[in-house]
């Protein structure tokens, strides 16, 4: 593949709804096994998890994401799921920490140019192999959509437990909304 542009070659996750797989395989170099996971570990430690999450919150494009070194040591898989183009994805993480991140990773795999490097996208790609069956649990929604619902069902809740709430719930002057099929599915979904 060589030689071809970032632009012929082939974006190859698989999608289901909103989100895209992606799924990397590189070769680690020889006697690079023990850097990597040392570099992996650090990543797992509390306070680079933080710095990670917030660049993740940041690009809010990711669901997940997973590194695993496999066969004898002699190969990384890097998997994740998100929602947007292809080329949004990598030119999003390569601005932040997450980008940083890659780099560690990756400097201990095979022909890895660098993060920065206009030629990263090609190595990806030719490093890509498309998931045979993707789905996710919540094709269509966003990770944007899935933190606002998450923010708004945390304020639902929050009023659900406050004394004008319950005795809102108590007033003649409700009775026809509270009779209502969706007011008593809002009401079974937040006491579920």
């Amino acid at each position: 593949m060589a030689g071809k542009s970032t632009a012929q070659l082939e974006r190859k996750g698989a999608k289901d709804g909103m989100s895209t797989e992606f799924t990397v395989f590189a070769k680690i170099k020889p006697g690079h096994a023990d850097a990597l996971r040392k570099v992996l570990a650090a990543m797992a430690s509390p306070a680079a998890d933080a710095n990670a999450h917030d660049a993740v919150r940041e690009i809010g494009t990711l669901h997940d994401a997973r590194h695993v070194i496999f066969d004898n040591d002699t190969q990384v898989m890097f998997a994740s799921v998100f929602d947007g183009t292809w080329d949004d994805y990598i030119d999003d993480f390569a601005k932040t920490v997450v980008g940083d991140r890659f780099g560690q990773v990756f400097q201990h795999c095979e022909d890895f140019p660098g993060i920065k490097d206009p030629g990263v996208k090609n190595w990806f790609l030719e490093r890509q192999e498309r998931a045979a069956v993707f789905i996710s649990s919540y094709p269509d929604l966003t990770v944007q959509q899935i933190w606002k619902d998450q923010h708004v069902n945390e304020a639902f809740q929050a009023l659900l437990d406050t004394p004008e709430f319950r005795e809102m719930l108590d007033n003649p002057a409700i009775a026809a909304l509270k009779a209502t099929p969706e007011f008593q599915r809002l009401m079974e979904e937040a006491e579920a």
